[in-house]
């Protein structure tokens, strides 16, 4: 019994044996194999990734989305509560300028240089009843044309259709008092809802290039579609862009895009009547006389010089004679020697739209030594580049990233995401950037502009950790045509981008050119004004940077 015992033992350690062998022998016969295996599956991840976007995007994640959304979020609430759900039900509910009241609070029999003049507006409707919220989009504005004289008017909302209108009285003369009545609380609802409703007020198209064969597709910030994609990634952040993969091309032969309006509107035929020429920008205080003010003490002037940094306050300034003064610093008005003078040996890079381009285009009207250097670029978005080589000056514009509206086709590898083209600027004390961006984010949803400058504002303070003495100057949006497509391009739009803008960069060492201010003080709806504003934007830049 046991010789059977020891038999079947025997025979069991020679199967584990034979078994232990025979997977050894299978293992070594494929361990090649297997590692290919990995190894392809690991290549195949990375490839995804660069098949997937540019090659000269980084994937590197510095801060959490997380943190990016959450401050998107607490944005968006705070921007809701200033413009709640207005229905509009008949015009004869909404704000009329006609029938709304103004009362001068306090009035004096002489107002003197400096004194605030306050003014309570009660909104009615149509029918004269008082409206019991507020929400209207109102602008204040008192001039002397006479005196080429102009300022902005601050506007508090007390949310149950009262409003405070503050004017300071910054010159003396006979002054003239305007508020106008941009769009009525409910239309306001309406085109905030607009805005954020859909991405396609806007078609992009892109112009796919691959030897003598050429093909454009659909492209954009969000595209539905289930054919295959090519996806273009930008910055640390990851903003991302789309186009339709044109067949036999690969997404690489992205060369330009261009954009046109798509005949689409998130506007009921009744909201639109809103909107009518005849009712953007009605004149509440027509009844209103003109103000008398007198010199009656000395004037104190400010003694500090404008430095970045310093906060402007509202208004920032006015005009007088044509000329800009600032409310809070001395600026100095710069001759062309001293402007010779302060541009010496500096790198200056504007980022940003059309509205920084005219800098660049009056620069050498002014400093005759700077002249442009071709960079064989195309069109009116190509890379502008001025140069003093005698001086060391060097000044260059490059339009800022989608979303751009233009017709024009304009080249991908020209253009800049202003994240990424400050992180590739090493920066020292003779470096300043100016920045400006929001009139081409009008038409899409608040978050795309909300993430741009929250993107611009870590790109920055990456900048300053490496280079604290750059000088970096936020230009905020011009005012613009108050009968533009108002859905698409309304500064109600602008509006709520200017307060977005202040907030996100409200505590960042930077300067501030507040362009918004200034073309309502100066009267210019334009969103390209003309050479004298020009001119004084870019002297208010050259105080920060001198």
């Amino acid at each position: 019994m046991s010789s059977i015992m020891m038999l079947r033992r025997a025979l069991l350690i020679l199967t584990s044996l034979l078994t232990v062998t025979w997977i050894t022998s299978i293992i070594a016969q494929n361990s090649t194999k297997l590692w290919s295996v990995v190894n392809l599956s690991i290549s195949l991840h990375h490839w995804n990734i660069s098949k997937e976007s540019c090659p000269e995007i980084s994937t590197i994640l510095v801060k959490s989305p997380t943190e990016t959304e959450l401050r998107i979020k607490e944005i968006l609430q705070n921007i809701h509560q200033l413009i709640p759900p207005r229905p509009y039900t008949h015009v004869n509910s909404t704000t009329s300028a006609k029938h709304s009241t103004v009362t001068i609070l306090n009035p004096k029999d002489t107002y003197c240089r400096g004194d605030q003049l306050d003014i309570l507006l009660e909104a009615r409707d149509h029918l004269g009843h008082r409206k019991e919220y507020g929400g209207d989009f109102l602008r204040a504005r008192m001039s002397s044309p006479a005196l080429k004289a102009g300022a902005s008017g601050k506007v508090t909302d007390f949310n149950n259709g009262t409003y405070l209108v503050s004017f300071t009285l910054f010159w003396e003369g006979q002054v003239s008092l305007s508020l106008l009545l941009i769009h009525p609380s409910e239309g306001v609802s309406a085109l905030w809802r607009a805005r954020n409703q859909g991405y396609d007020k806007i078609i992009f198209k892109g112009k796919f290039v691959n030897g003598t064969s050429q093909v454009f597709t659909e492209c954009g910030l969000t595209l539905n579609s289930s054919s295959e994609l090519c996806t273009y990634l930008y910055g640390r952040d990851q903003e991302a862009f789309y186009c339709m993969k044109p067949q036999n091309m690969p997404c690489e032969a992205l060369t330009h895009v261009t954009t046109m309006n798509q005949e689409i509107s998130y506007l009921s035929v009744k909201e639109k009547s809103l909107f009518h020429k005849s009712k953007v920008g009605a004149e509440i205080m027509k009844d209103l006389e003109h103000i008398d003010v007198f010199q009656c003490k000395k004037r104190e002037k400010s003694t500090e010089k404008c430095q970045i940094g310093k906060k402007t306050p509202a208004p920032g300034g006015y005009t007088l004679q044509g000329r800009w003064i600032t409310t809070f610093c001395n600026q100095i008005q710069l001759d062309t020697n001293k402007i010779n003078g302060c541009l010496k040996g500096k790198l200056i890079y504007l980022m940003g739209d059309s509205t920084l381009r005219q800098w660049i285009h009056y620069l050498p009207r002014v400093v005759k030594t700077l002249k442009f250097f071709d960079l064989h670029g195309t069109g009116p978005f190509k890379k502008h580049l001025l140069l003093d080589a005698e001086r060391h000056t060097q000044i260059q514009w490059k339009k800022h990233s989608y979303p751009f509206i233009t017709s024009h086709l304009y080249s991908v590898t020209e253009e800049g995401y202003i994240p990424q083209e400050i992180d590739q600027i090493s920066g020292d004390k003779n470096t300043a950037i100016v920045i400006t961006f929001g009139q081409h984010f009008r038409p899409f949803p608040i978050d795309v502009f909300i993430r741009r400058a929250i993107s611009v504002r870590k790109a920055i303070e990456r900048l300053f950790l490496r280079s604290p003495d750059t000088k970096v100057i936020i230009k905020t949006e011009n005012i613009r045509e108050m009968h533009i497509e108002t859905e698409r391009f309304g500064d109600f739009h602008g509006y709520i981008q200017y307060l977005t803008l202040n907030d996100i960069f409200k505590d960042l060492n930077v300067g501030v050119i507040d362009a918004w201010d200034m073309t309502i003080a100066y009267g210019i709806n334009n969103v390209h004004p003309p050479n004298n504003v020009i001119e004084k934007q870019i002297n208010m830049f050259l105080n920060y940077i001198c």
